[in-house]
């Protein structure tokens, strides 16, 4: 598994515990459907352009009480949500 993918699903993994949803709901806030975890999952590699996106669409998701996974760089974001 690449570190794009590891780290990806990481995020994902400690969003959705925190939220208390699944992957699939991660999914459709970020892309609008639900499968993208599952297919990282099962083996699918993102592009770059792709990585990138979902990093910063998960960056700027994140809650302020939950810290940021240390090992995953977190893309610099003015935009992030502020709730």
């Amino acid at each position: 598994m690449s570190r794009a993918q590891k780290n990806l699903l990481r995020l994902a993994t400690e969003l959705s515990a925190h939220e208390g949803v699944t992957h699939w709901a991660i999914s459709m806030r970020l892309f609008g459907k639900g499968d993208f975890f599952s297919r990282l999952e099962k083996g699918s590699h993102p592009r770059s352009d792709t990585y990138e996106k979902a990093l910063g669409l998960l960056s700027q998701r994140w809650p302020e009480d939950l810290e940021w996974p240390k090992g995953v760089e977190r893309p610099e974001d003015t935009n992030r949500r502020t709730a």
